[in-house]
Parts: C-alpha cells; sequence; structure tokens
C-alpha cells in the first residue's frame, strides 16, 4: 500500500520487518518439501517487489532487472517443486 501512494519512507522500513517474518516462516516449514519450496517463492517474491519498489522509488525506476532475478528465482523453486519433487504426471501409489 506503501508503494501505491508513494509513502517511501514507511514502505522501506516495512521491508526489512517484512521479509525477516517471510524467512522465519520458510526456516520454520523447512522440514516439508512442498511448505519450503512454496515459502522460498514467497521470500523471493517480497524480495523482489522490494526491489522494484525502492527502484521507483529513488533510482529513477532503474531495478527492474534486480527484481526479475529474484522473481526468476521464485519461479525455479516452484519449478522445482513441481517439476522434480512432485510432478503432476507420476502416480501416487
Amino acid at each position: 500500500m506503501c508503494w501505491v501512494t508513494g509513502f517511501k519512507t514507511l514502505g522501506t522500513i516495512m521491508i526489512a520487518p517484512t521479509i525477516v517474518i517471510a524467512v522465519v516462516i520458510t526456516w520454520k516449514s523447512r522440514e516439508v518439501v512442498a511448505e519450503l519450496c512454496h515459502n522460498l517463492a514467497v521470500v523471493f517474491w517480497i524480495s523482489a517487489n522490494s526491489t522494484w519498489m525502492i527502484g521507483e522509488f529513488f533510482y529513477n525506476d532503474t531495478t527492474r532487472p534486480y527484481a526479475i532475478a529474484f522473481f526468476s528465482a521464485g519461479f525455479i523453486s516452484l519449478g522445482y517443486y513441481y517439476i522434480v519433487r512432485a510432478p503432476f504426471w507420476r502416480t501416487k501409489t
């Protein structure tokens, strides 16, 4: 919401606690591969959006390539789970 409304200071401050909470949730769910991969994707997604927001706020929107790298890492995390660990074409026995 801070990003859309242009509250630069509050938006920037909220990055740290949001990422910390996402990392804690990911760490606590690390024993279940499905949870780990999905929560890791959320961490990357939050990091990507934070990078993009900071770029728009302070760097004339030049941080998108870095944001794309974070988004890609999230897709890789989900791809690993859905293609390698739990492919839909594999039957459960």
